[in-house]
Formats: C-alpha cells, structure tokens, sequence
C-alpha cells in the first residue's frame, strides 16, 4: 500500500480542522468581547451619569421645542380643518403649551436617549447579540415614525372628519384646546407603540419562543385581538379609525409573521 504524500497528509489535515473552526467560530458569537468585570457600585455609577446625560438632553430639547410651541400647536392643528379652539379656563393654553413642548422635546432627544440605553447595556452583550442589536433598533425607531406620520396622515383627519361631519347642521365646532391636544397626543403615541409589533414577532422569533408556523396558526385570535386593540388604542369611539389602526395592526402582524419566516423561524 502506497504511503500517503505529504500534500494528502496536509489536505486531510485541513479538512479535519474545519469543523473545529467552525466550532469555535459559532463558540466566539456567544462570548462578551472585551469583557471586563465591574462592581456594583461602578454600574450604579454609570447608571447614574447616562440617566443625567439624557436628563439633560430631554430638558434641552423640551426648552428647545417651548421656543416654537406655536408652530408645532399650528402643526397639529391642521387636521382639525373646520373646528375652532377655545380656551375654557384662564392658563389652560399655557399648559397645552408645556404638554405639547414635553412631548415634541422627549421625541427629539430620543435618538440620544437610546444612545445612552444601548451604551450601558453593550458591555454585557455577545458579539451574537450585538448583531442583533443594530437592526432591531433601526427597525423599532423607523416603524415608531411610521406610526406617528400614519396616525397623523390617516387616523386623526379620519376620527376628526367623522366628528365634524356628524351633528354638523346642528351644533357647532367649538373644542376645547386641552381635550383636543391630549385626543391627538395620545393617538400619536399610542399608535407609534402599535407599530412595534414586528419587532416582537422578530424577537420571539430570534429567541425560539414562538415559530412563525405558530403564529400564523393563530390568525383567527389575531383577527380579535386587533378588533381589541384597535378600540383600546384610539380614544375615540368611531368605526372608522378603529377600523383603520386594526387593519394596520393586522398588516404589521403578518409583516411580522413574514420576517420571522425570513430568518428560517
């Protein structure tokens, strides 16, 4: 029998010491790189310098946003074309004001306020995590934009069109600017967190907790669930934008379903 060459004896020698590499490749995405061990004391430290660093931000662009409160008010006030704004009782305005400028100010510095989330937490993720990290934040932070332009294009002129139209010949359009800024704000924000959906499918997905096979098995609970959701999220009582954020919420979900098949979950 012929003795093997040395070029056989290198090749098989590689092709044993392939599996290996793959298996410490796999073994290296589950460990923390540059993982360096703090106390306790150092973690509530940090903790406590991220929190002030997006005090901060949060109070700068609150400020920021109370030096054009009227644009925005005029802004938000554009779906309501047909309806006229009182104020019914004296500063009311003036606290409609802050509200608004809060709410403007926190949406502003919120991209710096995940920074500051995503840096605290980083040190104690696997590079597999940390894969994952980045995607999931840009799809969560794009779809809670999508939620807030949907609600802004679709949801809010149509409850509002609703509520003008009926009773139009019999009482006028007069509201009260308080009622009317906290309808709109929490629609915004409410629907904003219903645009999320996908990014939890993904997760459960990513995590093995729930396969797409399952969730699409459930449809039917789905179809209730955003009949559900979609009367719980809008503060109005109307057919219409119920019936708009469910038909969104079910276009999310099977988006989300399609994602999580995607990834071979």
């Amino acid at each position: 029998m012929t003795p093997p060459t040395d070029v056989e004896t290198a090749t098989e020698s590689q092709l044993s010491n392939q599996p290996n590499r793959a298996t410490q490749s796999e073994a290296s995405l589950d460990e923390v790189p540059n993982d360096v061990e703090m106390s306790l004391f150092d973690h509530l430290e940090e903790l406590r310098q991220r929190i002030f660093y997006a005090l901060i931000a949060i109070a700068a662009g609150v400020i920021g946003c109370f030096t054009v409160v009227n644009r925005i008010v005029e802004l938000l006030e554009v779906p309501a074309q047909g309806a006229k704004f009182l104020q019914l009782s004296p500063g009311e305005y003036f606290f409609v004001s802050i509200k608004v400028a809060g709410y403007s100010g926190i949406l502003i510095a919120s991209p710096f306020l995940l920074y500051q989330i995503i840096q605290f937490v980083l040190p104690g993720l696997t590079r597999r995590e940390r894969r994952l990290l980045g995607p999931i934040v840009l799809g969560s932070s794009v779809l809670f934009f999508a939620g807030l332009a949907f609600a802004y294009i679709a949801l809010i002129p149509a409850a509002l069109s609703f509520f003008i139209s009926y009773g139009a010949d019999v009482v006028e359009q007069l509201w009260s600017i308080d009622r009317y800024f906290e309808f709109v704000l929490l629609l915004l924000f409410s629907t904003g967190l219903a645009f999320q959906i996908p990014v939890i499918q993904l997760l459960l997905g990513l995590l093995g907790i729930v396969s797409s096979r399952t969730m699409l098995s459930g449809w039917r609970y789905v179809l209730l669930g955003a009949a559900v959701l979609g009367a719980v999220l809008t503060p109005s009582t109307d057919p219409i934008t119920q019936s708009l954020l469910g038909g969104a919420v079910l276009f999310l979900y099977f988006s989300g379903v399609f994602l999580v098949r995607a990834i071979g979950r």
